[in-house]
């Protein structure tokens, strides 16, 4: 979730049958045919979710009724494994799409950006990126995407009338959190919700808290890569298992920890019987529908760590949209124009209309709607201030399979934090060596 055998013939038909055109004309240019002549066309592949297709949409219509003489045609391709394929196969055998919307990070670095896409540098709006996002679609000083919808946080989903009615600040290093839990906990409201039996959930604490990895040992992503840096053995890398114990010992949990299943746990927030739910902010789409009136008692804020003068969030970054090598001459001209106008506020405005966005633009002069859900407004001060780095999937291949495993038994009570660090790190040297990484 945090993290083609290709039946190409069938990945492939699901494109084309998935395929349709957007028109670039404007009312005034329909039918005619000398300026469709002289149109510059191009395709643009999207996975079919549709948030994403409903925002590639957008961004199609708002572009080309500015640029009547580009024309732009949006194609559709399976999502998950299938879809990884079906860009991976196009990409290889020179049949991408002009212009494709795909992944960051690790999964970015695996179709070989120098060898298959079109470098952006030299993008004119490529100064208003968010520097932290840059990273995750660059390869060796160059970059080659901007981003396509808003970024995602990884931290502490909370209930804002519970801090009210305890006078609670937000906190900004572990023991504050762990004295407002204290307090929670005497007013008989549990701290923390967990929901083991959707054992994903069980992550976060470990996930989430690598902003404060990065913060305290810059570059680790790198050595754990190269195999040169372990959780075990380093201690700001193994605070996420500790924390997870921690708050099992404190007694600060929900009674029915082990039973409760993720949308449940979001219910028990809104509805007061937690007060702390260690979560992403796309669940906040989910406690906007199943609990319309408690949505405004809904905040966010990062994890914290031990310095809160380092205090920031750990960011899953959005997907990129990026252009293939194939790409020249007049096409290669517009595609950059077209990733120009998404790296925009006119082209993030496009997005949050066509779809209500999940977090943050990562664009300089973006801003989000005003009828988002405050839980989604609490993520921008971390991006304003420049308070945020990359969740470490977008930094390196490596996740260990099972690690959800793992961090229920932590979370149990189980199994100890150190424990839990070394099994984990025996997990991913299995994945690295799979992977064929240099160094495992």
């Amino acid at each position: 979730m945090f993290m083609v055998s290709r039946r190409r013939i069938a990945a492939l038909a699901a494109v084309a049958v998935g395929a349709w055109v957007v028109s670039a004309c404007s009312p005034g240019d329909l039918g005619s045919s000398d300026k469709d002549s002289q149109a510059t066309t191009l395709t643009f592949l999207v996975d079919n979710s549709d948030p994403t297709v409903k925002t590639a949409q957008g961004l199609v219509n708002a572009f080309t009724a500015k640029n009547p003489t580009i024309k732009i045609t949006v194609e559709t391709r399976p999502q998950g494994s299938d879809g990884d394929n079906v860009v991976k196969t196009r990409l290889a055998t020179g049949d991408m799409s002009d212009i494709f919307w795909y992944n960051s990070g690790s999964l970015f670095q695996a179709l070989k950006p120098e060898q298959n896409l079109a470098t952006i540098t030299d993008l004119s709006s490529a100064g208003d990126i968010d520097a932290a996002f840059k990273t995750t679609v660059s390869a060796n000083g160059q970059l080659y995407g901007v981003p396509a919808g808003g970024a995602t946080g990884g931290g502490i989903l909370y209930n804002k009338a519970i801090y009210s009615q305890l006078s609670l600040q937000v906190p900004k290093t572990w023991a504050d959190f762990m004295a407002n839990n204290a307090k929670i906990k005497a007013a008989g409201i549990a701290p923390v919700i967990q929901s083991y039996q959707d054992s994903w959930t069980s992550q976060l604490f470990v996930l989430a808290d690598f902003h404060n990895v990065s913060a305290a040992q810059p570059g680790w992503a790198g050595r754990y890569t190269a195999n040169q840096a372990k959780y075990a053995t380093t201690p700001a890398a193994m605070r996420g298992f500790q924390h997870l114990q921690e708050v099992h010992d404190a007694d600060y949990l929900n009674k029915d920890f082990a039973s409760l299943k993720f949308e449940q746990g979001l219910k028990a927030l809104a509805d007061g019987k937690g007060a702390h739910y260690p979560m992403l902010t796309f669940a906040v789409g989910t406690i906007a529908q199943q609990s319309p009136d408690k949505i405004k008692d809904i905040g966010f804020f990062a994890q914290p760590g031990d310095d809160a003068s380092k205090y920031g969030l750990t960011v899953w970054e959005p997907a990129g949209i990026y252009v293939a090598k194939k790409t020249n001459g007049a096409k290669l001209d517009a595609a950059k124009k077209f990733l120009a106008f998404v790296a925009s506020k006119e082209g993030c405005d496009a997005q949050a209309k066509a779809f209500t966005p999940s977090g943050p633009f990562l664009v300089k002069g973006c801003t989000l709607p005003a009828d988002v859900p405050g839980a989604i407004k609490d993520m921008q001060p971390y991006f304003d201030g420049g308070n945020n780095s990359p969740a470490l999937e977008f930094l390196s291949p490596i996740k260990g399979p099972s690690l959800e495993q793992i961090t229920v038994e932590v979370g149990s009570g189980i199994r100890k934090a150190d424990s839990a660090a070394e099994l984990y790190d025996q997990d991913v040297k299995k994945q690295a060596q799979q992977l064929g990484l240099p160094g495992w």
